[in-house]
């Protein structure tokens, strides 16, 4: 029989005068060790913001989990506080002991000399680690509060689909911390009740006094009820289930026949073991709560996993396809519409290729002959760094940028970039911290080349590639060029060439650079004969000695406080990446991988930076993954400037924003870019005046002319497009017509050649009405074969901004894909034959492999070829030749007229590439030259029959190739170019020169 001990007293010692003042040292150390590090990272996030105009962000942001923060520490903590003072005030008065080696007497002597901070301590930690998780769902919060109405229902429940984007997400928050407040309340009441005597354990003389069962019976009778109200809102959470993933997202036949009904069954059944619990307390029957509670657990099983299981397994899979038709078909309309590929987007041009090619409409498609991009931006960065670095500390991305501008009324695509610090050129003294912060602020240039052509062709020898083949640059600026004169010819005027923001310079670690001067001479380098202050009104301003405290703090940096070329007039620019700057305004955005430059009408360069709303789920939409969808081959070596989208699934995607930061102030602007997306109206109510409206878009003419469609969005709906062009739920089910992104067959690494080959942009012919258009473009293949599906295009004009075209090849067609174009051009005789010549001297590289639709129904393929010297220093990838791919030719010449001849296209739209002596060129004089004719070798000297039967058949197709070229018929031009060839390889073989 257990003996009993009288309950002790509650009050705490107390503690000595040593003591307390040691404690306070330690609590006053912990809290500057805790919070000032916390407080300077919020006081220079506020000056940051406010410099920007963004300070009602961050406040509202702060305010937002600060009072997120408190509300729910205050909440957790009274209720857990509650739950132990009930457990310890009804506690017994005599307590229950198994005599004087009893195990918990040892605890129970120990807590009860510090019964108030046995009581205080825990609520308040598990209250604050209560608050700091609540803080982090924020935008949960916000988005609840200013929801915006969809106009869409779902198709089972009839519910607006903002209730799902925006309420449904908080009712799931409040209830996950309900149930946790309520099971950690449950085990402190039980814990508190054990300790001191209101519940005992033990072979057969186990006890719980009516207070503890009382209490824990309404704690697990809360819960009980908690999870009745779940399983009324999970009734909603079905229709972005993934019971059948690997076929579609949302609610299954079996879903809304099966879990559907067991979820009321379960919400009933869990009121009625609440009001178990709650009975049993008057009746003080513990079997009644235990019954419940068996009845609890098993109706889960049953209902919740046992009916499901059977009926998909004996219902369901014999019958699939009639099954989930109309589910399937839920699924199609609500991914179209999630990811805008629906008809309102989306124009469909059936039997593309079917009909014979008409060669005329092929010889007249001079909108995209005119513009066959030959410099892949991938490849041609070191060719900008060799000829446009002018200095060690200059860089350019390692990829570059495709823009379109319009040059004498033509509108041209160009590869771009900006010359930017790069903080891996800095040598020796130009590290030191002066000059890396103060000297070395900014990069000076925008920098352009036409896409379609280079300075000058590489020489005709295989083996000689050093003499052409380098950009044609026609805007290079420095401050020191930009002459009234200058300005007046140049064919895109900068006016402030300098660039103090972007995505190199932001590699430096830390990017932050100290500009301003005191009226003394600049410091700032420019030019190799000019120095610069900054005039631009940006930047965290340094006059005062406590924001050079704070950012002396922030960066670790004592020159902050000691140095005295930082004066009254000194600002600090940081956070210098145009993407991050855009994200850290506008967080509830996902951003673009890809920032690009651009000059505007009024000669200044601003970053565009494209921005998503996305949502987690939508009713019945596909889940994508962001980063999957968007991962291809250019993502496995992006270099500095390498980035990938975020780890993410999605159901939801609207490319809602645009955003702009100017190079030169780091001036943020959001643009409001689709009126009708109700996620960005919501958090255009969260952040008032944060987004500029439409309006303010449209006026701005010059920035609209240079918004591209953004690669990321393209590359989901590609991916998407794949299956959901299929209408037909049965034929979905089947999936014998879908689609797959295509590998890209010229990578060198192996890893990327199985990923999917990148979408590009250039100027061709629109689809629509055959004018010059600036697209972003992708095909599609059949699923599991090489052969070509599709081809997807998304125009970036202004007029037609965000139309796609999906020109549908008729489902029998065996026009060769990507793949299957590509191993010909390769492994044809001159490529090789170049390729070996080559192999021990240079370094070849295939461009990017571009699809062309030309004229009626005419598929062209073009790749240019690049080689690099071996083991030389500052050398550069050439473009080398030209390979085409048409109606079964190769193409193969150093020029794109000379390729396209060579497959029997009219050369003359071609865009022309200067031929002349293989001298070294920096590609910025902009001259071109016509393509010269070959010159016809001497006359047949008799001595040796092999040599004069080439030189005659050199005459003959001379003769061919002018007959040809006056009749117009290309076709005969191609092949005597073929012929010609062969004649010159011949009469070399036997000599001739």
């Amino acid at each position: 029989m257990g003996q009993v001990g009288v309950r002790g007293p509650a009050g705490l010692p107390t503690l000595s005068r040593k003591s307390k003042i040691a404690i306070g040292i330690g609590v006053v150390l912990l809290i500057i060790l805790l919070v000032g590090p916390r407080f300077v990272g919020i006081a220079t996030d506020w000056l940051w913001f406010s410099d920007l105009g963004y300070s009602n962000v961050y406040s509202t942001i702060v305010w937002t989990r600060v009072l997120l923060f408190l509300i729910t520490a205050l909440i957790v903590g009274v209720i857990i506080f509650g739950a132990i003072a009930l457990a310890y005030r009804s506690r017994p008065v005599f307590v229950p002991t198994t005599g004087p080696n009893d195990p918990l007497a040892r605890y129970r002597a120990s807590i009860m000399g510090r019964v108030r901070w046995f009581g205080i301590v825990p609520p308040v930690l598990i209250g604050l680690l209560a608050g700091l998780v609540a803080q982090g769902s924020w935008i949960t919060v916000q988005t609840f509060l200013h929801s915006t109405s969809f106009g869409v229902t779902d198709p089972q429940f009839g519910m607006d689909i903002s209730f799902y984007a925006f309420e449904l997400p908080f009712i799931r928050f409040v209830l996950n911390f309900l149930f946790v407040i309520v099971v950690i309340a449950f085990i402190a009441n039980l814990i508190t009740h054990y300790l001191f005597g209101g519940l005992r354990l033990g072979a057969g003389n186990g006890s719980l006094t009516n207070a503890a069962r009382i209490q824990l019976a309404v704690l697990a009778g809360t819960f009980l009820l908690l999870k009745a109200v779940a399983y009324w809102f999970d009734r909603y959470a079905l229709l972005s289930s993934d019971r059948k993933a690997e076929i579609f997202n949302g609610a299954s036949y079996t879903d809304i026949n099966a879990v559907l009904p067991s979820k009321l069954i379960l919400m009933a059944i869990a009121i009625i073991c609440a009001l178990a619990f709650f009975a049993g307390i008057v009746l003080k029957d513990l079997r009644i709560p235990a019954i419940a509670t068996v009845l609890m657990l098993f109706s889960a099983l049953l209902m919740g996993v046992g009916w499901p299981l059977t009926m998909e397994q004996f219902s369901v899979k014999p019958n699939a396809a009639q099954k989930e038709a109309e589910y399937i078909q839920r699924n199609i309309d609500a991914t179209r519409q999630a990811y805008g590929i629906g008809p309102d987007n989306v124009t469909t041009q059936s039997n593309w290729t079917g009909n014979p090619v008409n060669q005329a409409t092929v010889n007249a498609d001079t909108a995209t002959l005119s513009n066959i991009r030959v410099l892949d931006p991938n490849i041609v960065s070191p060719a900008f760094t060799q000829i446009q670095q002018r200095q060690n500390f200059y860089g350019f991305p390692q990829q570059l940028a495709v823009d379109r501008y319009d040059i004498d009324g033509q509108l041209r695509d160009f590869v771009v970039a900006l010359r930017e610090l790069d903080p891996r050129g800095y040598r020796e003294n130009q590290q030191n911290w002066l000059n890396k912060h103060l000297v070395y602020t900014h990069g000076n240039g925008f920098v352009a080349s036409p896409a379609n052509t280079v300075a000058q062709a590489a020489s005709a020898d295989n083996e000689n590639f050093e003499g052409g083949g380098q950009p044609l640059f026609y805007v290079s600026d420095l401050s020191n060029y930009r002459t009234e004169e200058y300005l007046k010819n140049a064919p895109i005027k900068v006016t402030q060439p300098r660039v103090y923001f972007g995505e190199l310079i932001a590699k430096i670690n830390p990017d932050y650079a100290i500009v301003g001067s005191d009226g003394g001479a600049p410091r700032e380098y420019d030019t190799a004969d000019s120095k610069y202050t900054y005039e631009g009104s940006s930047g965290v301003s340094l006059g005062n000695w406590a924001t050079r405290f704070l950012y002396a703090v922030k960066y670790t940096e004592r020159n902050f406080l000691l140095s005295s070329e930082i004066n009254s007039n000194s600002r600090i620019l940081y956070n210098r990446d145009p993407r991050d700057r855009v994200k850290q305004v506008a967080p509830w955005l996902t951003v673009d991988t890809k920032a690009y430059p651009a000059v505007l009408a009024d000669g200044s360069i601003k970053w565009i930076v494209d921005g998503y709303t996305t949502l987690d789920s939508y009713p019945y939409a596909q889940k994508t993954s962001l980063q999957d969808a968007t991962n291809d081959a250019q993502n496995t070596n992006q270099g500095e400037t390498g980035r990938v989208q975020v780890n993410r699934d999605v159901a939801y995607v609207r490319n809602s924003v645009k955003a702009t930061v100017d190079a030169y102030s780091g001036e943020v602007t959001l643009y409001q870019f689709d009126k009708d997306d109700p996620v960005l109206s919501t958090w255009m109510k969260v952040f008032p005046g944060s987004v500029k409206p439409r309006s303010e878009l449209d006026a701005n003419k010059s920035l609209v002319e240079h918004l591209r469609y953004p690669e990321d969005l393209f590359k989901i709906q590609r991916t998407l497009l794949s299956r959901y062009h299929v209408s037909s739920p049965e034929t979905f089910f089947q999936a014998n017509d879908f689609w797959s992104v295509p590998s890209d067959p010229t990578s060198d690494d192996a890893t990327a050649r199985n990923l999917d080959q990148p979408p590009y942009y250039f100027v061709a012919a629109s689809p629509k009405d055959g004018q010059a258009s600036f697209q972003l473009t992708s095909v599609l293949t059949r699923l599991n074969r090489p052969i070509l599906a599709a081809y997807v295009t998304v125009s970036s004009d202004p007029s037609t901004y965000g139309q796609i075209t999906v020109q549908e090849l008729p489902p029998n067609t065996q026009r060769e894909g990507p793949k299957q174009a590509f191993n010909p051009m390769q492994t044809d005789s001159r490529v090789a034959e170049s390729r070996k010549s080559l192999e021990n001297t240079a370094t070849v590289t295939f461009g990017n492999l571009l699809t062309l639709p030309v004229g009626d129904n005419g598929v062209l393929y073009v790749v240019p070829m690049y080689a690099q010297a071996k083991g030389v220093e500052a050398t550069y990838p050439r473009l080398f030749r030209v390979i085409t791919r048409y109606e079964g030719r190769v193409g193969y010449a150093p020029t794109t007229a000379e390729a396209l001849a060579q497959v029997g296209i009219n050369p003359s739209s071609a865009a022309q590439i200067p031929i002349g002596e293989n001298d070294e060129s920096d590609g910025s004089d902009g001259q071109t030259e016509q393509p010269a004719t070959p010159a016809t070798p001497s006359q047949p000297s008799g001595t040796n029959p092999q040599r004069d039967a080439a030189v005659k058949a050199i005459g003959d197709a001379l003769d061919k190739l002018k007959d040809a070229q006056t009749k117009g018929d290309f076709t005969a031009y191609g092949q005597a170019l073929d012929q010609l060839n062969k004649a010159v390889q011949q009469y070399e073989s036997q000599g001739g020169n």
